[in-house]
């Protein structure tokens, strides 16, 4: 007798796997039938059913609600999961609707939803040619928490990405995505790469672009429109509000992310000396991703462009006047510097972490940079080595001094202070 449940695929792995000189049990092994139906199929007394089944074996238990209630409702409401039709059938039908119906109404769904739900959202992959385009990007590692010297270390990942092999770069940048981060990350990836791609591609990022209703190529801003040009990079950007556009780079993030929280693990320790070590370490973890690329690079290298013969600018340059107090002001914080700059205007090149103060063309002094807590609040960065020696001739100043708490160099000295201040006349105390 025919049988009724071997379907063709079934019968043709059979013969293949016999004429691959497996035996009859074997053969029926891998195709998922018995050894007598093996010994039937070869002898010609069993053919395949090429036909599917089309009816039911037993009573379906939805049939008085599934075309009358159900399917209107989804149509109506697609998104509706299994166990919420289920529980108002339950309320509606008290009794008849037991739970071990879920299984049965959620399989419902999801043929309803491949036959006659809406459409889905379709994603169109890119093929991008070697060295046509570069992305940018910045992430956090939000379940990591990193710390130089015990000090949580806040920062954001630059991550730089090429679209045809995969080679990345990433950099830990202090404070937000500014212009100067994103050049600096950039410009070094590309130096650490050999070569430029011929786009470069990033989600609207205000660093690069100003936001207008004007087009994208008036709407870039002037020092990422200048940055591009030197190095003959077409700057391209997504749609605003669409990072799903940027998928060559938002889910290598993951990937990253989750090989630094490896490594954290091996190395058991998330806390690192310097930002320098905790870069080069990140580096590290990153290169051994690029190992994985390094054949796909071989191909992508002689298609990028050529480096230009010098850096570009990667900082925001501004001027600050060093006033009578021998202090500057900078994106609201106020830094000392040497007393002897004091009525100078100096060239503040702002990076992510660091400035660099020039008079003239010289370079006068390095500052670690600063952020304030908030948009309204102001913050400030006082090394008390700028004013000690005027202070220490009107000892009597420091008692109501702006700076007083932060001239201060650590805890040990308030405390002095607090005591001093106690126990003392205000001119001894001072």
């Amino acid at each position: 007798m025919p049988g009724k449940h071997i379907n063709r695929q079934q019968v043709e792995f059979y013969m293949n796997a016999r004429r691959q000189q497996s035996t009859q049990a074997v053969s029926a092994l891998k195709a998922g039938i018995s050894e007598r139906s093996g010994r039937r199929i070869e002898q010609g007394q069993w053919q395949a059913n090429s036909k599917q089944r089309d009816w039911r074996t037993r009573p379906d238990p939805l049939s008085e609600v599934w075309t009358s209630e159900c399917v209107p409702l989804l149509e109506n409401s697609p998104e509706l999961s299994g166990i919420i039709l289920l529980e108002y059938l339950q309320d509606k039908y008290t009794g008849q609707y037991p739970d071990k119906l879920l299984r049965t109404l959620q399989r419902r769904i999801k043929k309803w939803r491949a036959l006659s739900g809406p459409d889905k959202p379709v994603m169109f992959r890119q093929s991008r040619g070697p060295g046509q385009q570069g992305i940018s990007d910045f992430t956090q590692l939000k379940d990591i928490s990193i710390t130089i010297k015990g000090v949580e270390f806040k920062h954001l990942l630059y991550h730089f990405r090429l679209a045809f092999s995969g080679w990345s770069y990433m950099k830990a940048i202090q404070g937000g995505e500014s212009f100067s981060a994103l050049a600096e990350g950039l410009q070094e990836a590309l130096w650490r790469l050999g070569g430029v791609p011929q786009e470069h591609r990033t989600d609207s990022l205000s660093a690069a672009f100003r936001h207008t209703r004007q087009p994208q190529t008036d709407d870039i801003t002037q020092n990422y429109e200048a940055f591009c040009a030197h190095y003959h990079l077409t700057p391209t950007r997504n749609n605003r509000g669409k990072g799903h556009e940027n998928g060559a780079i938002e889910s290598p993030h993951g990937h990253i992310k989750r090989r630094i929280k490896h490594s954290i693990a091996l190395r058991e320790s998330h806390d690192f000396e310097s930002v320098a070590a905790y870069q080069n370490w990140l580096e590290g973890v990153v290169g051994q991703h690029n190992r994985r690329n390094a054949k796909a690079l071989v191909v992508e290298r002689p298609h990028l462009q050529a480096l230009p013969a010098f850096k570009s600018c990667d900082f925001t340059e501004v001027v600050a006047r060093v006033s009578s107090s021998s202090t500057i002001d900078v994106r609201r914080v106020t830094y000392t510097v040497p007393s002897r700059l004091e009525g100078e205007h100096l060239r503040v090149h702002l990076h992510h972490d660091r400035l660099e103060c020039f008079l003239g063309t010289t370079h006068v002094i390095s500052l670690t940079r600063v952020y304030p807590g908030s948009k309204t609040k102001r913050a400030r960065q006082v090394d008390y080595r700028h004013v000690i020696h005027s202070l220490v001739k009107k000892p009597q100043a420091f008692r109501y001094s702006q700076l007083r708490d932060d001239l201060l160099p650590n805890e040990s000295y308030r405390q002095i202070w607090t005591y001093v201040d106690q126990q003392f006349c205000a001119r001894e105390a001072c």
